[in-house]
């Protein structure tokens, strides 16, 4: 059955995103009432080279009160597509610019109350240049053998969700060498 919006009303907004309270029912009466985080949707960037290493970006990530090793990605502008911001942020964040892009994945972060929709793709044979993140932004780049990452995910040191959604798609479409 569908659910039909009734209403949504903006509480919040900021550069980033939006907060609107919804409410929506379906044909039989059931109601749904959730303040929900309105994003534009974010592109993710998985950086092989020829070696089969990944590029991964260590920053601090004020939510998590932490530094996250995770795969490059950043906001899609408004009027933009996907795969754009996917070039544009992997040049801004890492400096890389791919001449192969695949659609690997697009799926919801957190449903429960987030509308971000993030969208990854592998990027190969790559050129390197000059990284210029926005002005907040510290990031460092390394790149990880395949056995690196797979050690680092099994022992819960990558705990971002993007790169662990990333890496079991690439593994489960056989894109990943076998250990």
């Amino acid at each position: 059955m569908a659910m039909k919006l009734i209403s949504s009303v903006e509480v919040l907004k900021t550069r980033v995103f939006r907060v609107t309270e919804d409410h929506a029912v379906d044909p039989d009466g059931f109601e749904i009432q959730r303040a929900i985080v309105q994003h534009n949707g974010s592109a993710v960037m998985m950086a092989v080279d020829p070696l089969n290493r990944l590029l991964l970006v260590r920053q601090y990530r004020l939510p998590a009160r932490k530094y996250l090793w995770e795969l490059p990605a950043g906001r899609i502008d408004e009027g933009e597509t996907a795969l754009k911001a996917a070039k544009r942020e992997l040049i801004e964040e890492t400096g890389y610019r791919a001449k192969k892009w695949t659609k690997l994945a697009h799926f919801f972060p957190s449903p429960g109350f987030l509308a971000e929709t993030m969208t990854i793709y592998v990027a190969q044979e790559l050129t390197a240049g000059t990284a210029t993140p926005m002005d907040d932004e510290r990031i460092e780049c390394q790149w990880f053998h395949l056995h690196e990452v797979e050690t680092m995910i099994e022992k819960g040191q990558v705990q971002d969700a993007k790169t662990l959604i990333g890496w079991a798609w690439w593994k489960l479409r056989g894109k990943a060498p076998r250990r």
